[in-house]
């Protein structure tokens, strides 16, 4: 990719996260923020984005990974579920990448990353 796409890439990537957090609710999910929540994910927008076939980066996984740590009780899992429900509607993740993430980066979840998934059944 050259050094142009990447600075696009980038640019893109903040303009996203400037409009979810205008747009989304800054409420508080226990310890994370949906903004929070938003950020650990940030790394990914560029391999959900893609309509090309691809894996996400290292940097996309270990965010992932460092959220669903921190999300460690039913409620908050619940609460970090709708803010990425609605941020993936906002800025268009390809959902068959979104369900393909917890294999792609080796993590264990026990809940679908579907956008459809109803959030309130995540254990």
């Amino acid at each position: 990719m050259s050094e142009k796409n990447y600075v696009s890439l980038f640019v893109s990537s903040v303009v996203v996260l400037g409009l979810l957090m205008t747009t989304l609710k800054a409420n508080q999910i226990d310890d994370i923020s949906c903004v929070t929540a938003i950020w650990y994910v940030m790394p990914c927008v560029p391999y959900l984005k893609d309509s090309a076939p691809g894996t996400p980066s290292s940097s996309c996984c270990a965010g992932v990974n460092n959220l669903l740590q921190k999300a460690d009780t039913t409620q908050v899992r619940r609460n970090v579920c709708q803010c990425l429900k609605d941020a993936s509607s906002k800025f268009g993740a390809d959902s068959q990448k979104s369900k393909q993430l917890p294999q792609l980066c080796n993590i264990t979840v026990s809940f679908p990353f579907d956008p459809k998934v109803d959030c309130n059944s995540i254990p």
